[in-house]
């Protein structure tokens, strides 16, 4: 599918400061279906779950973890599930494909929670020529590893290419398979510590390339046409576990880590490697600009490369990828 967590003030984000665009009745309460994987970025999501958040707003929101992120895009389709959390670059493809989603929230941007690791004898993208890299194709980890390979002139043809499951990668390092492996958190730290630290290091990470893989929230039109007002109450229930996140870091980071499947400690470690947007800087990615925290600068960059790789038939029109209305709504 690059940021200090919550290094900003997070301005106006409590339960009763938002305005409504379409109010809850007392007794209305929806359920919403939503898709995700199990990453530090979605922490405000748990955090949300964990103490009902979404229930002052008249929404339950059930999370349903798919362990393949691959799986994610299929049954949003198959209406298996009603929203998900999808990669930005999922979006362009899937959009790319004819299906109609709309990324109604931008959720944050890896700052180095995935990552090319390799063995410390591989020293630069480059020496990667002629070895086997591991990765899954039409992912993150495999975009990551495309924009790694075109900055110093190279593409996957020069590379043996090993199709693998990212939380796969750190047995296949460990058991010397693979030369490099491309995954996310909490993967990079293990295999980073593998042999007390001594055999792998993170060679290119999402902090080399800012916004380029950013996380998103993302519903069908008919979903957020029919449904706004359970969509813009998990919003609120998301924004309200960002809030509770920034003013109880280690109660949070403990919450996370469940999740996670690790400490509190090493939770709060992994969270450093993404950044969640506040409110008040979401409304950046939805302005038309050449910058990575824009969909119209990012997603040109991931357009072209998948293009050009093949995954998808032509560049979709970015602004069709996108609703910013409920955004616009709460900062207005």
């Amino acid at each position: 599918m690059s940021r200090v967590l919550l290094h900003k003030t997070l301005l106006c984000l409590g339960l009763g400061v938002f305005s409504s665009l379409l109010p809850f009745t007392s007794h209305a309460v929806e359920k919403i279906r939503l898709a995700s994987s199990i990453w530090p970025g979605y922490a405000p999501l748990y955090v949300a779950d964990k103490l009902d958040l979404y229930k002052a707003q008249g929404v339950k929101v059930e999370l349903q973890f798919f362990s393949d992120p691959g799986l994610i895009v299929p049954a949003l389709a198959s209406k298996a599930v009603d929203g998900a959390t999808l990669t930005y670059d999922q979006v362009i493809g899937a959009v790319a494909k004819g299906h109609k989603y709309k990324v109604v929230m931008p959720i944050d941007y890896s700052n180095g929670g995935d990552a090319v690791v390799a063995a410390k004898g591989i020293t630069s993208i480059r020496e990667l020529a002629g070895q086997k890299v591991g990765y899954a194709p039409l992912s993150p980890p495999e975009f990551l590893l495309s924009h790694a390979l075109k900055s110093n002139g190279m593409s996957e043809k020069d590379i043996q290419s090993v199709n693998i499951n990212p939380d796969a990668v750190p047995g296949a390092m460990a058991s010397g398979s693979l030369a490099a492996g491309v995954t996310w958190e909490p993967n990079v730290s293990r295999i980073v510590a593998m042999g007390g630290g001594e055999r792998y290091h993170v060679l290119y990470s999402s902090k080399d390339a800012p916004g380029l893989i950013t996380d998103v929230l993302v519903f069908d039109e008919a979903q957020v046409t029919k449904r706004a007002k359970a969509i813009e109450a998990l919003i609120k229930g998301y924004l309200a576990g960002l809030e509770y996140m920034h003013s109880h870091p280690q109660e949070a980071a403990a919450i996370v880590g469940e999740v996670l499947g690790v400490s509190t400690e090493e939770a709060a470690e992994q969270m450093q490697g993404v950044y969640n947007m506040p409110l008040a800087e979401m409304g950046l990615n939805f302005e038309e600009s050449e910058a990575t925290t824009s969909f119209y600068g990012s997603g040109k960059v991931i357009a072209e490369l998948m293009l050009n790789s093949g995954q998808i038939p032509a560049v979709p029109d970015i602004g069709s990828t996108f609703d910013s209305r409920f955004i616009d709504a709460l900062t207005q």
